[in-house]
């Protein structure tokens, strides 16, 4: 990067959920990794979640700050202690406190000028959810740069749907339409598409999409965890047609080289990496099956048997990672057949909470992966060069699903039909064995495999020195520094 006479600062600020916070840390490590000195700001229980991570990463010279910022809970009506969206999603009445969690948010601008003013950093990385971030770096002569979490195919997709709004010319929600003016004929219907796009009344929800779109023009341009070579087409459609200013360094994720790092992100896994690790080494290549859904999906108890009973009918190894809302008591797990576990016990490992993800789906004995198509889960899928079953929930997670399925040809549909936040549609077992066995099985899986790990390769190329994404991290660092005084 040359020569510099002051070292570049940039202050990285995530939004308060598992989704948005491990990405963003990776990237601070990304960034502090290649000389730049990064500061990770987030409030009091959300810093818990990484410290370990910070503090590792210091002892191996690479050094993140982190700045705290208190959460206004109680101001806004939250209750005590309700600093990251996990607590919310998973509580009776998450609608209601969802609200109220955004509007505490809101209030983090003032003490965010505060810090800006106080540290002068020379760019801030700002979560979308922050759309206000744009005018309060402004006051300082700061660029800000907006990270969505998601990729290329997506961001077009959504903004083709908000500007060409195809899903009002088709007469009924479950009749398909083609996103005009996108590559690929990508054809979806109104059923897939988020609630705040297919919703007439405006809702503080939209509002917060449109102050976020709307912030984003105004911008110093956007930072994405993506490669080039996974999505050519959609990266040009972003840059050239949509004229956005954007950057892709992903994936972010393969910054974690050790074990701990890999086993470390996000919540406490809930079970131990070596106990991971040495029941996957007990298996052959290829042959187990792994299903997470993330961290906000939270499905119901009958949806939970279904998947016992495919996975049982199946016969196929597998590791299921469950996440269980927490109205329910721990002893009365309905949501498995009687005897289950003990029927299971040599073909299969349920985790119950948090996963090391990215540990599980580097070894070779994952052969496929069910996942909810959050772009964490996707990127991490296709990083470690793994076929996907798609069963897409909410959020944007529909529109990644056909850039699996229709660009990439890595994944088969599990067949859900419509958006639904949290719950996520109802899928019958017969569906979900039938999906996993082509994954897992025969010539199609075959396929699906093999463009899987030269996908996966051509990740880790990606961020290697010469990598495109390499490449674009130096080109964004080189402007910033061309622009501070």
């Amino acid at each position: 990067m040359g020569s510099l006479s002051r070292q570049l600062h940039i202050f990285f600020f995530p939004f308060m959920a598992h989704g948005h916070m491990i990405p963003t840390v990776d990237m601070a490590k990304l960034f502090a990794s290649r000389g730049v000195k990064a500061t990770i700001i987030t409030t009091p229980l959300n810093s818990l979640l990484f410290s370990k991570t910070i503090e590792r990463n210091k002892n191996l010279g690479v050094d993140i700050d982190l700045r705290i910022l208190n959460f206004p809970s109680m101001e806004a009506g939250l209750p005590e202690g309700f600093e990251n969206m996990d607590s919310v999603t998973s509580h009776a009445n998450a609608g209601e406190l969802i609200i109220k969690f955004f509007h505490a948010v809101s209030m983090l601008q003032e003490p965010l000028e505060k810090l800006l003013q106080e540290c002068q950093p020379d760019c801030l990385v700002a979560d979308m959810f922050f759309p206000w971030a744009t005018d309060a770096a402004a006051k300082f002569g700061i660029p800000r740069l907006v990270f969505h979490g998601i990729g290329f195919f997506s961001l077009c997709t959504g903004l083709v749907i908000k500007q060409y709004k195809p899903h009002k010319k088709v007469s009924s929600d479950s009749e398909p339409f083609v996103v005009p003016h996108l590559p690929g004929d990508i054809k979806l219907t109104r059923k897939r598409l988020p609630d705040t796009v297919r919703q007439e009344v405006e809702t503080e929800l939209t509002k917060l999409v449109e102050a976020s779109e709307e912030s984003e023009t105004k911008s110093f341009g956007v930072v994405i965890n993506s490669f080039y070579e996974l999505e050519p087409a959609y990266a040009d459609f972003y840059r050239k047609v949509l004229g956005r200013r954007a950057w892709h360094i992903g994936p972010v994720s393969l910054c974690n080289r050790v074990i701990e790092d890999k086993a470390q992100r996000g919540k406490q896994a809930s079970i131990g990496e070596h106990e991971c690790l040495k029941w996957l080494d007990s298996n052959k290549p290829n042959s187990v099956i792994y299903i997470c859904f993330g961290s906000v999906a939270n499905f119901s108890a009958s949806q939970l048997m279904e998947i016992a009973m495919a996975l049982e009918s199946s016969k196929q190894q597998f590791i299921w990672v469950v996440r269980r809302d927490k109205n329910y008591k721990e002893d009365e797990e309905k949501w498995l057949p009687e005897g289950f576990e003990e029927r299971m016990k040599e073909k299969g490992l349920i985790i119950r909470g948090w996963a090391p993800q990215v540990l599980i789906l580097d070894h070779e004995a994952i052969g496929g992966f069910v996942t909810h198509c959050g772009w964490n889960s996707t990127l991490e899928g296709i990083t470690a060069g793994k076929p996907m079953v798609t069963w897409p929930v909410s959020a944007e997670q529909f529109y990644n699903e056909k850039l699996v399925t229709d660009v990439l040809k890595i994944g088969i549909g599990v067949g859900v039909k419509e958006w639904v936040r949290l719950r996520g549609d109802f899928v019958e077992r017969k569906a979900i064995e039938k999906a996993i066995s082509r994954v897992m099985e025969g010539e199609e899986a075959v396929e699906m495999r093999s463009r899987s790990k030269k996908l996966g390769e051509m990740a880790r190329e990606a961020v290697e020195e010469g990598g495109s994404s390499y490449s674009d991290f130096n080109a964004l660092v080189e402007e910033l520094q061309r622009r501070r005084p």
